[in-house]
């Protein structure tokens, strides 16, 4: 079929008089009777789509995975607590998943491609805006508001487009789009470090806007929707709550991310103040950590299929939080390269199998904007809260047991609640051990 473009009239849905194009005020849930709603698992329009949320990943989650090379300079910058600095980076992944919703709806209605061309001006203004900020404050708005809107307004719909393309491929696509993490998890670090000592912080962050602008505009021009937008759409279906697998999935995400993000702030810092390495030294467990997570996020994709999405995300879950309760066993520079190797390993199976575990959950290609966008919202506040209240943990700035176990402990439950919802679906016999939902 070709490919939908944006505000494009319902043609098979019902008719509402006075009513010609997609709105977000108001709309039933229900499931399009559409028939080309079938994924076609494959195609052209299909990978290039891969290619582009390939793109977006690289700017949205390779950006703030990067965030502990700003997060161990901007203490000694801004002469700010490491707890303080943390909000940054806390609150640019907060408004990634909380407009997650608001993008959902949109890109549902069929605002896609509006959606993500504010998204994607919403990143450089964020960027460029950095380079020229001087205090705390100026740093705050600029990367951790204006970035983070830019991020939730491209991440969700991105991933949306994605899920609607595939079926039994979906988490081999999802996991390679979500290689972008490791990409920009790569070249902007990199970036900072070699360009920081020469042209100092503000050009650097203008070179990585240029490379944002670039691989931006190859975002929007590779992707198109596939799914005819629904006449009407709202930011919430609050009744998808009243499922409880559902339920329990967002739950135990919000858990799952409360612990998830310390390590990735903190992990620069603790090699500093635990370890006594230099600054650039320790942006080296940076470049292991993203460089790493590309099996991470590949190797359980090829294993969706014959285990099961949910089943492979919650053992994903469980094995990040079980490493990082030995990470309070770590005392050597050694020992911390190795533990940061198996850490990405187990972590970057949560980021890519994390879309394709809620469509085993429930699926539905004319709301699952709205579907995704809720548990992003969700989880949001637990990406907000989480690496501050650990931060706030840590003791005279060298001591991160309470805060190791802090952020292993939310992550073991999340895990459990996960469980429950995979034991749920089960039950009601939609769900099996070898599922390829």
């Amino acid at each position: 079929m070709s490919p939908m473009s944006e505000k494009q009239p319902y043609e098979n849905g019902p008719s509402i008089q006075g009513q010609s194009e997609p709105s977000i005020d108001s709309a039933p849930l229900a499931p399009s009777t559409n028939g080309d709603t079938h994924p076609p698992d494959g195609g052209m329009w299909a990978w290039l789509s891969v290619v582009s949320g390939f793109f977006v990943i690289m700017n949205t989650w390779g950006v703030f995975i990067s965030f502990g090379v700003f997060q161990t300079y901007y203490v000694t910058a801004l002469g700010r607590s490491s707890t303080e600095i943390s909000w940054i980076g806390s609150f640019e992944v907060f408004l990634l998943f909380f407009v997650g919703s608001i993008a959902g709806a949109l890109t549902d209605a069929g605002y896609f491609r509006s959606t993500m061309a504010a998204g994607s001006l919403l990143i450089l203004i964020g960027t460029f805006m950095t380079s020229v900020s001087k205090t705390y404050w100026q740093v705050f708005l600029a990367q951790g508001v204006c970035t983070g809107l830019g991020n939730g307004l491209m991440f969700t719909p991105t991933m949306t487009v994605i899920t609607t393309y595939f079926t039994t491929k979906r988490a081999v696509a999802l996991a390679i789009a979500a290689c972008g993490s490791t990409v920009g998890g790569l070249v902007f670090p990199s970036m900072a470090r070699t360009l920081l000592p020469m042209i100092g912080f503000g050009w650097t962050m203008r070179a990585i806007g240029l490379i944002q602008l670039v691989t931006l505009i190859l975002a929007l021009a590779l992707v198109r929707p596939r799914v005819t937008p629904k006449i009407r759409g709202q930011f919430f279906d609050w009744s998808a709550f009243s499922v409880p697998e559902y339920g329990f999935f967002a739950f135990g995400s919000f858990l799952v991310y409360i612990g998830l993000f310390f390590p990735i702030f903190y992990l620069a810092s603790y090699a500093r103040s635990g370890l006594g390495l230099e600054y650039t030294q320790s942006l080296n467990l940076i470049l292991v950590l993203n460089g790493v997570g590309i099996v991470g996020r590949l190797g359980p994709s090829f294993l969706s299929p014959i285990v099961g999405p949910l089943n492979l995300f919650t053992a994903h879950v469980v094995a990040t939080a079980l490493i990082v309760y030995l990470w309070t066993l770590v005392s050597t520079v050694r020992g911390l390269y190795a533990w940061t190797v198996f850490f990405s390993l187990a972590m970057g199976g949560i980021q890519s199998l994390a879309p394709t575990a809620l469509a085993a959950v429930r699926f539905d290609p004319q709301k699952q904007g709205t579907l995704l966008g809720m548990v992003n919202t969700v989880s949001g506040f637990g990406a907000l809260i989480g690496p501050a209240v650990a931060g706030a943990l840590i003791k005279g700035g060298i001591e991160y047991t309470n805060s190791q176990v802090f952020a292993a402990t939310c992550m073991i439950v999340g895990g459990a609640v996960l469980f429950l919802a995979r034991e749920i679906k089960r039950r009601k016999g939609l769900l099996d051990f070898g599922s390829r939902a």
